[in-house]
């Protein structure tokens, strides 16, 4: 799942790969900042994952695109690589086929155990536009 992106350094695009979490910040309505922690993969150079509707973060993402996301080596806690980007696109996910897939990777499972009755689940979209890294 390698992203192929002259904004990532090579010297840490391995961190990608890896089956760690990524901290997504966005900034919240009244100009604070919101962040939690994200399944993800990588596609054609962006990165990808997948929420609910409803939280506060898709809130966030439709008001104000901007993101910054914190992925820590998991071999190396002082290793990291931060992506400050935009949401691109929000990508319908009305079969859960993106969710299941990030269930397969992280839990080894073939469905996405948590969803809960009602759950319209997307798939946001980031373009990486600048990145900081350490280690």
């Amino acid at each position: 799942m390698s992203i192929t992106s002259t904004v990532i350094p090579e010297s840490h695009a391995d961190i990608l790969d890896q089956k760690v979490l990524a901290h997504v910040a966005t900034i919240g309505p009244d100009g604070e900042p919101q962040n939690n922690p994200v399944w993800f993969d990588t596609q054609d150079g962006n990165i990808r994952f997948s929420q609910t509707t409803t939280r506060q973060k898709m809130r966030n993402l439709e008001r104000d695109p901007r993101v910054a996301l914190s992925i820590v080596d998991e071999n190396n806690p002082y290793r990291y690589l931060e992506i400050r980007g935009t949401v691109e696109r929000i990508d319908p996910d009305p079969d859960y086929a993106f969710i299941n897939l990030m269930a397969k990777k992280y839990l080894g499972q073939d469905v996405y155990p948590y969803t809960q009755p009602g759950d319209e689940r997307v798939v946001v979209v980031v373009r990486p536009e600048h990145t900081t890294q350490m280690g």
